[in-house]
């Protein structure tokens, strides 16, 4: 793809809280100075800056979603959405016409599909049965005989289903067993060969490897079309590609403004703040390219801070090619535009119901879904008031790793950032870290004091200058159906 995407923002309007003691507001709740070093306190990390900042964009991130519930707020206002997933929407536009561009290259790629089902490149999908190292024959037939009887259950048409209901692949669930496309010899033995052994569409019986137990679906070429292409015709796509963009920005005519590279490291130590700075960066024929404009595209970068950091201090010349490599994607949109490429009325319905999916799976990780809260508190007020109960609970498990992390994609940030009130008190923040240090200190010196007297004196034990700590163990592999890592 030509156009990358910049996935994932953070970060929020910047703001000074209504008292010195109030590091955050989100919605109606406020996230104390006090609140603040004791979660600090908790964390299994050293306390800094950094820290301070990311507890702070979960607490926010957590207590938004818990205010949206508690207003009963579904947040799947189409329009909003849209506008909320524009990167994505932008990237997927552009991907569209970069298919009919590659098609005035003359590509022959009418082969492709003859090729895929003659087992020139695979794909496929898979439901795994972990069968431990070690594992005695007992064991091993035990679960051969839970897969069987997964196996007789198992369709075509409800393999993805299955495949995330019961595959024990790490990783696999999320991607319903999907594989992707891959050359042969990218598989051991007996999965490859049992791939080959059935037909495109086909289920596999039950498949023995050195991992455990598989069930094989090897996925249509309609279903991996695009991926297949790009790895058949590779050398000349990316001829293709090179050609285009190098026309791209003759015919673009960009010009940087003498002033560019400082407006841009101005912009980055405050993102959030130049969202509607319509300085002028560089011209082209795609319009001016405005701070406002680079900003909205860097809302897609999911640590879109620490690449604020990096610009602020990289060379003019990295931060110059950074720009232009932006402006781009501004260019082949432009281009898109005039060809009026847009999603079809599927593919928008598809995004919006997969936000609202992630709505839901978020909010009740939390425990504070909108039915939850009614159940249980019929006023505002007290949905509210039990919506930041539930969030700083879970919080509090998270920082003693009782509790997993709950990513919250990038448009959804943005989407409830746009209609409840976020604000963030710097100075309050600072004061957070410097309190949170003395209440470490507090609790190593009670950790210390109860600690039990151990059996060997430690005390004169040291050290060797410059002996390096020792090392964890490291984690046991996570068994995968490929020889290589990926």
């Amino acid at each position: 793809m030509i156009v990358g995407v910049l996935v994932a923002c953070e970060g929020f309007k910047q703001a000074m809280g209504a008292h010195a003691d109030v590091v955050a507001k989100a919605g109606s709740q406020e996230l104390t100075v006090d609140r603040l070093s004791s979660l600090l306190a908790q964390a299994k990390v050293p306390v800094t800056g950094e820290i301070a900042k990311a507890i702070t964009n979960i607490w926010v991130d957590y207590e938004l979603l818990g205010a949206a519930a508690a207003h009963n707020d579904s947040l799947n206002d189409p329009k909003a959405v849209n506008d909320a997933l524009w990167p994505i929407i932008s990237q997927m536009r552009a991907g569209k016409w970069h298919d009919v561009v590659v098609k005035t290259f003359h590509i022959d790629t009418a082969g492709s599909e003859a090729k895929f089902n003659a087992g020139e490149v695979l794909a496929a999908r898979h439901i795994l049965f972990l069968v431990p190292q070690g594992a005695t024959p007992a064991q091993s037939d035990s679960i051969r005989k839970v897969a069987e009887g997964v196996r007789v259950q198992v369709t075509p048409a409800n393999f993805t289903e299955m495949a995330t209901k019961y595959t024990q692949e790490p990783g696999g669930a999320q991607r319903g067993g999907d594989l992707g496309v891959f050359t042969k010899g990218a598989m051991v033995p007996q999965f490859e060969q049992a791939v080959e052994a059935i037909k495109p569409g086909q289920l596999s019986p039950l498949v023995k490897t050195q991992f455990g137990y598989h069930i094989i679906r090897r996925s249509t070429y309609a279903e991996v079309a695009p991926e297949v292409s790009s790895r058949l015709n590779g050398p000349a796509l990316q001829a293709a590609d090179s050609t285009y963009i190098t026309q791209l920005e003759a015919n673009g005519n960009i010009q940087f403004k003498p002033t560019a590279v400082a407006t841009i490291k101005e912009a980055a130590k405050d993102l959030d703040g130049h969202k509607k700075d319509n300085t002028v960066i560089a011209t082209s024929k795609a319009g001016d390219f405005t701070v406002a404009r680079l900003t909205r595209w860097l809302e897609a970068f999911q640590q879109r801070e620490d690449l604020g950091k990096k610009l602020q201090t990289a060379p003019d010349s990295i931060v110059l090619a950074f720009a232009k490599n932006v402006l781009r994607n501004e260019l082949v949109l432009h281009q898109a535009d005039s060809a009026k490429i847009d999603l079809t009325p599927e593919e928008y319905k598809q995004l919006q119901t997969r936000f609202t999916e992630v709505i839901g799976q978020s909010q009740d990780q939390l425990g504070v879904s909108a039915k939850s809260l009614s159940d249980s508190a019929k006023t505002l007020a007290a949905r509210e008031k039990l919506a930041n109960v539930r969030v700083n609970a879970y919080i509090d498990k998270l920082m003693q790793q009782q509790a997993g992390f709950i990513q919250i994609p990038p448009p959804l940030e943005e989407l409830m950032k746009q209609k409840y009130t976020v604000t963030i008190n710097q100075t309050a923040m600072d004061k957070a870290v410097t309190a949170s240090a003395a209440l470490k200190s507090k609790a190593d010196s009670a950790r210390a004091k109860n600690a039990p007297p151990t059996e060997i004196p430690m005390g004169g034990m040291q050290m060797p200058q410059g002996a390096p700590a020792p090392a964890p163990a490291p984690p046991a592999a996570a068994p995968k159906p490929t020889k290589k890592t990926p």
